[in-house]
């Protein structure tokens, strides 16, 4: 079940040097000539809403009008996305995704196609997931949690941002690769899940690195591994959950700009070329590199493949690990 998920994205690199040929740009009117709104379907403060923040700020002052972020929460990101698909394919309406894009096919009826109906832009960010444990968990190592659940199958505890949620989904996922059983715990966001992990309440979780890393430097938590298939440089010293005793375990968190289908190609061309000069400008680098949050960028071919890619993979894991949604 485990899939190279860079080559298998790679591969597409080709088709980046003449997917907006032509001179269709000459045709159409300059854009942007007003706002540009970019819909977040989580609620304020969370890696989405800063990812969609940080780099708004810098494609205003690229572009010279304003980009609007607007937080439209609810139904596991589902309102959000769908008010952002829907409206028209102007090219002023965007969307910022993560993970729990991905995963939603596979747990509600959709009325779009996550892969199809969209004109994608960009993969704006890679990081990665700490699985951690209490720092007075005599759990060591991710070998030696592995053995606890062995021991105790189903009673080994694990918190997720939610039912049916990208973490629970990831956790799953290598659970069902070291043939292991743990007993979830769905909270209402990472949150409440990762108070309870430093209160001892539950075993273990899988977090970003910008909610995790803060409490495993203050000696509160214990970062056992790492999802990404190498080494985060903002962490070298954590080993991938691959090398710790999961082989095959590979899970980026990214964040990623879609928009509606039909947006016309100068206009994606232009929003590409910007936002890839904007995910490499070193000065925003280091304003999310010491999170363990890279900038990303690539073509909207490359992240069209990513996003069918995980759609396919999480829909197995969800299969396996019988995932159902969140009430």
């Amino acid at each position: 079940m485990a899939i190279n998920r860079r080559e298998f994205i790679g591969a597409t690199a080709a088709v980046a040097g003449g997917v907006f040929s032509g001179n269709s740009m000459a045709q159409t009117k300059a854009y942007p000539d007003k706002p540009i709104r970019i819909i977040v379907p989580f609620a304020p403060g969370g890696g989405t809403d800063f990812s969609a923040r940080v780099y708004s700020t810098a494609l205003a002052e690229r572009i010279g009008q304003p980009v609007i972020v607007e937080n439209k929460p609810g139904a596991a990101s589902t309102i959000g996305t769908n008010l952002a698909l829907k409206s028209a394919a102007d090219g002023y309406t965007l969307l910022v995704i993560s993970g729990s894009y991905v995963v939603n096919p596979s747990l509600y009826k959709l009325d779009y196609d996550p892969v199809q109906d969209i004109t994608p832009i960009i993969q704006l960010t890679e990081s990665g997931y700490v699985l951690a444990v209490n720092a007075k968990s005599p759990a060591k190592n991710l070998a030696e949690l592995i053995e606890m659940m062995r021991a105790k199958p189903g009673e080994i505890s694990y918190a997720s941002s939610g039912q049916g949620g990208h973490l629970q989904v990831v956790t799953e996922y290598m659970l069902g690769l070291a043939n292991v059983k743990a007993k979830h715990i769905p909270y209402r966001g990472t949150g409440p899940g990762l108070a309870d992990l430093l209160a001892g309440t539950v075993d273990m979780m899988f977090g970003g690195t910008e909610a995790i890393m803060q409490h495993v430097a203050a000696g509160k938590l214990r970062a056992l591994a790492v999802g990404t298939p190498h080494r985060l440089s903002a962490f070298p010293d954590i080993p991938t959950v691959a090398e710790a005793g999961v082989p095959g375990y590979d899970v980026v968190a990214w964040h990623g700009m879609i928009a509606p289908k039909g947006v016309p190609p100068q206009i994606v061309a232009t929003l590409n070329k910007h936002m890839n000069e904007i995910v490499h400008d070193q000065a925003l680098k280091k304003k999310t590199a010491h999170l363990g949050v890279d900038g990303f960028g690539g073509t909207p071919a490359q992240f069209q493949k990513l996003l069918r890619m995980e759609v396919d993979r999480y829909a197995q894991v969800i299969r396996d690990a019988n995932i159902k949604a969140g009430a």
